[in-house]
């Protein structure tokens, strides 16, 4: 199973939902946030897709009450799982946090195939030894939004572990956008 993950929007809309249909092109099912949306209604850009949306809040929250109303909508394709999560999606035991320190301590834990974050805007794939004598693939997606760093997501493949970090193309960016 392909995935998409993203983090740190922060409102961007175009962005965002150019990130989504790029890795959805390329096979994702499931979208994974790993905070600062910012505003909620910033996903409205991902209902067409139709894919499961799995988001934290990080430490530009927004309206929590609303992101919480978003999610518990009638067909609601979106899972707001507040400060952090622990999902499993393909057999593979994930979890979601916003800042690197706190995903880098859970995945020394080696209680999870893939930990995920965002918040420093900058991009990482890395293999941490964990305390189950193994290692735990950490990913940081960057910052989609574009804010002072590049716009950029990762797609991963949950079948072979597989990884790649993904800049979007400045062709695809509005004017005006950052980054």
């Amino acid at each position: 199973m392909k995935i998409c993950i993203v983090s740190d929007s922060h409102d961007n809309r175009h962005l965002l939902e150019t990130a989504v249909r790029e890795a959805q092109s390329e096979g994702a099912r499931a979208v994974l946030h790993c905070g600062d949306v910012v505003a909620p209604g910033t996903l409205e850009v991902l209902k067409p897709f139709g894919l499961p949306v799995h988001v934290i809040h990080g430490n530009n929250s927004g309206d929590l009450y609303m992101m919480a109303r978003i999610a518990s909508a009638p067909a609601s394709r979106v899972h707001y799982h507040g400060q952090d999560a622990g999902i499993e999606l393909a057999g593979r035991r994930i979890f979601l946090v916003h800042y690197p320190h706190y995903a880098a301590a859970m995945a020394t834990t080696g209680d999870w195939d893939l930990v995920c974050c965002g918040h420093d805007h900058k991009a990482d794939i890395r293999l941490i030894d964990n305390m189950a004598g193994g290692q735990t693939l950490l990913v940081n997606p960057g910052t989609v939004g574009g804010i002072e760093a590049p716009a950029t997501y990762i797609v991963g493949n949950l079948d072979s572990m597989e990884f790649s970090i993904r800049e979007i193309a400045l062709s695809c960016r509005r004017e005006g956008t950052a980054g």
